[in-house]
C-alpha cells in the first residue's frame, strides 16, 4: 500500500492537483508568498528564479508532485531535500531589519497556507466539483503535507474555517515590498527568448495565465499590490478559467496531466490492490475506475 503514497486515488487532494489548470494555482501561490516580507527576503536573496524563473516554478511543481501522487518513499525523499535546503537559508530583511531563517514554522506556515488556498481556489473556480465537505477534507488532508515539511501538525489548519482564521491572523503582518513588487513584476513580463516569444504563443499564454493568477487572489491580497478588488474581477476570473480549463480536455494526456500524476496511474496499474478507485479530474470532476 505504500505504492499509494500518502494520499492515494480517492483523495481530494488528488482530485485537486492533477487538475490541468494548476499551474494558475502555482502562480497564485507564489504571488500571495511574496506577500509577508520575511519569506519574501528569503526568496530575494536565496532564489534563482529570476535567472531561471521556468525552472524554479518547474521544480517547485515537481516537489509537490512528489509529495502528492509519489509514494511514500519518494515524498519523504523530495521533502528531505528541500528541508535540507531550507537550513541553508536565513538572512536579514532589508526594509525592517528583522532577522528570517526558512526553517521557521511560522514561514513555512504561511508558505503551506498559501499552496493550499490557491489549490483549492483555482481547482473550484475552474470547475472541479469540490463540496464544502470535500473542502474540508482537502484542508485536513494537507496536514501531512505541513508535517512533511516541517510544521508542527498541531499548527496546520484542518477545515476551511481555520484556514480563512490563519489569514485573517496573518494579515498585519503583510506588505507589498520592494522584492514584492519586483516578482509581481516579473510574474507579469518574465523574461523570454525572442524566438520564442516571436514563434510561440508562450508570451500570450502566460501573461494570461498570471492575469488570472492576480484576478483569483483575495481582494484584501489584490488591494495590497495595488489592483482592483471588485467583485466583478473575481466573475471575470472564475469565468475564463472554467473556459481554459474546458478547452485544455482537446490537450492529450501528455500535456494535460502532471508527470507524477501520469506515472502514479501507471504504478496504480501495476499494483496487486484491486479495484481502486482512480479520482480523475475528468470533466465531471467524478471519480471513475481505475
Amino acid at each position: 500500500m505504500d505504492d499509494l503514497g500518502y494520499f492515494g486515488p480517492q483523495s481530494v487532494t488528488w482530485r485537486l492537483h492533477a487538475d490541468p489548470m494548476q499551474w494558475v494555482g502555482g502562480i497564485r501561490a507564489l504571488l500571495l508568498m511574496a506577500l509577508h516580507p520575511l519569506a519574501m527576503a528569503g526568496v530575494a536573496q536565496h532564489s534563482t528564479y529570476r535567472e531561471d524563473p521556468f525552472g524554479r516554478l518547474q521544480r517547485t511543481g515537481a516537489y509537490v508532485g512528489a509529495v502528492t501522487f509519489g509514494t511514500r518513499a519518494e515524498a519523504e525523499r523530495a521533502a528531505a531535500k528541500v528541508r535540507g535546503l531550507h537550513r541553508r537559508v536565513r538572512g536579514v530583511e532589508p526594509e525592517s531589519g528583522t532577522p528570517y531563517r526558512a526553517t521557521d514554522p511560522e514561514l513555512l506556515l504561511w508558505v503551506h497556507c498559501g499552496e493550499i488556498d490557491s489549490f483549492l481556489t483555482i481547482g473550484r473556480r475552474a470547475g472541479v466539483r469540490v463540496s464544502a465537505a470535500d473542502a474540508d477534507r482537502y484542508v485536513a488532508e494537507q496536514v501531512t503535507a505541513a508535517e512533511l515539511i516541517g510544521i508542527p501538525r498541531e499548527r496546520a489548519p484542518a477545515s476551511v474555517a481555520e484556514l480563512a482564521h490563519y489569514f485573517e491572523r496573518a494579515r498585519p503582518t503583510l506588505r507589498v515590498t520592494g522584492p514584492a513588487r519586483d516578482v509581481a513584476k516579473f510574474m507579469l513580463v518574465p523574461p523570454m527568448p525572442a524566438l520564442v516569444q516571436l514563434a510561440t504563443p508562450a508570451r500570450v499564454v502566460w501573461g494570461s495565465a498570471a492575469g488570472l493568477a492576480f484576478a483569483s487572489l483575495p481582494r484584501w491580497a489584490r488591494r495590497l499590490y495595488g489592483l482592483p478588488g471588485l467583485p466583478t474581477t473575481d466573475l471575470g476570473a472564475s469565468v475564463t478559467l472554467r473556459s481554459l480549463r474546458a478547452a485544455s480536455w482537446m490537450l492529450p494526456a501528455a500535456l494535460r496531466e502532471p508527470p507524477a500524476y501520469r506515472a502514479a496511474k501507471e504504478r496504480m496499474a501495476r499494483t496487486p490492490v484491486r479495484r481502486l478507485t482512480l479520482v480523475s479530474p475528468a470533466r465531471s470532476g467524478r471519480p471513475v475506475p481505475g
